[in-house]
């Protein structure tokens, strides 16, 4: 997962790569649209369970809201690192 991040700190565009199956990339593609405009704290309270929930995914495919969950998680660590925070 890839963020822009303007001054404030607020997420304007969020972009994915996802090698997987179609939950994983439903999972990914619902988190690029879910981050924008939120802080990158905001980013960070996206519970996996929250996409599970959204999408219906069956319980044999919660690793890939885990994997969403993850890859927001490294995006913001990255973020921040750059940032010196």
């Amino acid at each position: 997962l890839q963020i822009k991040v303007n001054k404030e700190g607020v997420i304007e565009d969020a972009k994915f790569k996802t090698y997987g199956c179609g939950s994983a990339i439903a999972s990914s593609s619902l988190v690029t649209e879910w981050v924008k405009g939120k802080t990158v704290d905001q980013a960070l309270d996206i519970k996996n369970t929250q996409i599970a929930e959204e999408l219906a995914l069956p319980p044999v495919k919660i690793h890939c809201s885990i994997l969403a969950e993850d890859a927001i998680k490294a995006a913001v660590a990255d973020y921040k690192k750059k940032r010196g925070e």
